[in-house]
C-alpha cells in the first residue's frame, strides 16, 4: 500500500479550536480529490468533536475516513497509538464510505461514539 503523510499540526487536542478544524477540514478536502481512503491521527481528548465537524462539513463522502489516537500516548511504555494507528491503516481499505473512529481493534461511525471514563466507546446513545 502507498501511504501519503501530509503532517498539518501537532498540537494538544485539548487547545484545538474550530479554527484548527477548519485547517483539518481544508485539509482533507483537498486529500478527497485523490479518491484514496483517509487517517487522521488525534488526541482523544477531542476527537469526537472534530470527528463530528468532519461529518457535518462532508456528508457526501466516496470513501472512508478512519481517524485514530492513543489512549496512552506514544512514547509511554503500553502506548497503544502505533497498534491504533495499523488497524486504522486496515480498516480504511474494508470499510464503506463514511466518517469512523477507529481504535483498539474496533471501529465506530461516529453517530455511536463516546467518550467515557477515559475511554472512546461504542454507545447507542452516541456522542456526549
Amino acid at each position: 500500500m502507498d501511504v501519503n503523510v501530509v503532517p498539518l499540526m501537532n498540537k494538544d487536542s485539548l487547545e484545538m479550536t474550530d479554527r484548527d478544524r477548519v485547517l483539518l477540514l481544508g485539509m482533507v478536502r483537498a486529500i478527497l480529490k485523490e479518491n484514496a481512503p483517509i487517517v487522521i491521527t488525534h488526541g482523544t481528548d477531542t476527537m469526537v468533536q472534530s470527528v463530528l465537524f468532519l461529518e457535518r462539513a462532508l456528508p457526501d463522502l466516496n470513501v472512508p475516513i478512519a481517524m485514530t489516537g492513543a489512549m496512552t500516548p506514544l512514547g509511554f511504555e503500553g502506548t497503544d497509538g502505533l497498534q491504533n494507528l495499523t488497524e486504522s491503516l486496515f480498516a480504511v481499505r474494508l470499510l464503506k464510505s463514511g466518517i469512523y473512529v477507529a481504535m483498539n481493534g474496533q471501529h465506530f461511525p461516529i453517530a455511536h461514539v463516546r467518550k467515557v471514563l477515559g475511554r472512546l466507546v461504542w454507545s447507542e446513545r452516541g456522542p456526549l
